[in-house]
């Protein structure tokens, strides 16, 4: 690997849709993490789900599919 993972997060106007695109996204396989918000990150939800950037498109994908509402997604700096 050439170093650290580059994150990114996917913010969501309601805590109980972050909670339904996390289990959607483990079942599907996929490295996420429910997380807080990032200070520099604004959403109306306090957390988020933190996942590998190289993986975007399937997240989003794997989201999308199962009718997830999403307000964003956004790359986290430093490296989340």
């Amino acid at each position: 690997m050439n170093g650290p993972a580059e994150y990114g997060c996917v913010l969501f106007d309601a805590t109980q849709a972050a909670i339904r695109a996390e289990k959607t996204l483990k079942a599907a396989g996929l490295r996420v993490k429910l997380i807080p918000v990032p200070r520099q990150l604004s959403a109306d939800c306090g957390v988020c789900i933190r996942f590998v950037w190289a993986e975007r498109a399937q997240v989003e994908a794997f989201l999308r599919a199962a009718g997830v509402p999403i307000a964003g997604v956004q790359r986290l700096q430093n490296g989340g």
